[in-house]
């Protein structure tokens, strides 16, 4: 695989916290319904070993369940970045970028170019896996790697419903409680990235959440190919 240059994030969602969660499901129509459409991104401290940190980045937000399984798009490179400077520019960034039926990941390194312009550093790799179907594969590197990439359950809980009536003002009783609540996205697909690496490769944490846990300052792009 050639190193390739690519241009204009597509879509971008920042995050920071030691269990932290971003969403948007309704993006630009040039993103939506491809793997440009970024819908969630999640980071957390992984269940099995604190040394771990989980990173899943959900995209392409329609990927219904009774439809056929979504594909990634050779052309997008995604691309998670942490600041460890605490200035809000990348400083490591690990990429993902699928060719045929295998998903590549490279990183973490430090980028050559910062903002919208992008290179793939296949000489920094980090594993590859199998992209899965029906049945899912994680594959786990020599150095502790897990990687993951396939469709699984859209996780975000959202009664889009009753969010439309709050906004409207034809909901004086504001959003419902839990068990009243419809789950708009049961049902619904995304096509995941999910990584568990060692907080070792990730560097120091330079941002204190709102629980006052040391964290990473992270946030996910999407680039097209130019």
């Amino acid at each position: 695989m050639k190193k390739t240059k690519l241009l204009f994030g597509m879509g971008i969602l920042a995050v920071v916290g030691a269990v932290l969660v971003a969403a948007d499901h309704i993006d630009a129509p040039g993103t939506t319904g491809n793997t440009a459409d970024i819908a969630d991104f999640y980071g957390f401290e992984s269940p099995s070993n604190p040394d771990n940190t989980v990173f899943i980045v959900d995209l392409q937000t329609n990927v219904l369940e009774d439809l056929a399984y979504g594909t990634f798009d050779e052309n997008v490179l995604t691309e998670i970045n942490i600041d460890t400077d605490n200035d809000l520019i990348e400083d490591l960034v690990i990429q993902a970028i699928p060719r045929r039926d295998t998903m590549y990941f490279f990183g973490p390194f430090e980028p050559t170019m910062t903002g919208k312009n992008s290179e793939v550093m296949i000489g920094s790799p980090l594993g590859q896996v199998a992209i899965s179907g029906e049945s899912a594969l994680t594959t786990t590197t020599e150095t502790g790697i897990s990687l993951f990439a396939g469709p699984r359950q859209d996780a975000f809980f959202f009664d889009f419903g009753q969010f439309n009536k709050v906004i409207g003002g034809t909901a004086p009783e504001g959003f419902l409680p839990e068990g009243e609540a419809v789950d708009t996205f049961d049902g619904a697909n995304t096509m995941a990235l999910v990584l568990e690496i060692p907080n070792s490769v990730l560097g120091e944490t330079t941002a204190t959440n709102a629980l006052g846990l040391k964290v990473y300052k992270t946030w996910v792009t999407t680039n097209r190919k130019q």
